[in-house]
């Protein structure tokens, strides 16, 4: 239950001569050829969009936590007359 033997293959490959004629099976592997061909293109161009997706994540950077530092200090400095906060509380309104 291994691998085929020579016999095997023997027998395997003149069945298929039997069946598709000596005619046809140059014809036949044409056409496999062929879809190997694409498929292997196709395989190539996912495998290449794949990595440009994977170029591209790695340019992104996550977002940095913030930075707390010390707060500044509180003035307790009057608001100039000129802003409009100023202008309110001196009135009381």
């Amino acid at each position: 239950m291994g691998t085929l033997g020579p016999l095997e293959l023997i027998l395997i490959f003149l069945a298929v001569l039997l069946i598709f004629g000596a005619k046809r099976i140059p014809e036949i592997a044409r056409g496999m050829g062929k879809g190997i061909r694409e498929f292997k293109q196709a395989t190539r161009e996912i495998s290449d969009e794949l990595t440009l997706d994977d170029n591209r994540s790695q340019r992104v950077q996550p977002p940095r936590p913030p930075v707390q530092g010390t707060p500044a200090p509180r003035t307790t400095e009057e608001p100039s007359a000129g802003s409009q906060s100023g202008a309110s509380e001196a009135t009381g309104t």
